[in-house]
């Protein structure tokens, strides 16, 4: 990401050619993917107690593991999978992590067949429209809000697992629903030309 003023520079936190190619083009910008959000709510539940970049780093392999994320085929796993999921290096071996995503695939589908368009469901906690917050350091940034708290509890009673309301908001974050970018880092939408 360039600007043309000089003063800009990325949130501090994305360090590193990896870090900063994911803060530049996917962290903050608006998804309305069905199969990117699903992505993303599992793969922010695999961080708890963890740091994002140990994720990032391990994505490709989730994403060859689980199927690209497609709900039908990760909730098809068998406890086999599973289980030959949990010898895999590549992945962060927690049982109740890698469950999770199995057991939030068969959540998702089953919230679908009873008529719910997750996409708009989830986007609906920050009224299908971005939340452009306007932050000057990273202390300024919340864990959570309201909407995350309503969005973890809504979710849960849905059966879905590892959706804390911390977790909520960094999703939101990470889809765009919520854009944290700094206001002095180029990818904040005051400063985008």
């Amino acid at each position: 990401m360039t600007s043309a003023n000089s003063e800009l520079q990325p949130c501090p936190w994305a360090s590193g050619d990896l870090y900063l190619a994911y803060h530049d083009n996917e962290w903050g910008v608006p998804c309305v993917d069905r199969v990117r959000l699903f992505e993303k709510l599992c793969l922010e539940g695999q961080q708890a107690g963890l740091s994002w970049i140990t994720v990032l780093k391990k994505r490709p392999v989730y994403r060859q593991r689980f199927h690209g994320f497609e709900p039908e085929k990760v909730a098809a796993m068998s406890d086999a999978d599973i289980e030959s999921c949990l010898q895999d290096a590549g992945l962060i071996r927690h049982r109740g992590k890698l469950e999770a995503i199995r057991l939030n695939a068969q959540a998702w589908l089953a919230a679908e067949e009873q008529g719910t368009d997750m996409v708009q469901w989830l986007w609906s906690y920050v009224g299908g429209e971005p939340v452009i917050n306007h932050l000057a350091s990273l202390s300024d940034a919340p864990a959570q809000t309201a909407q995350s708290q309503a969005m973890s509890k809504a979710l849960k009673k849905m059966g879905f697992r590892f959706v804390g309301p911390t977790t909520c908001y960094a999703f939101m974050q990470s889809m765009g629903m919520v854009n944290d970018h700094l206001v002095t880092c180029p990818c904040h939408p005051q400063n985008l030309a």
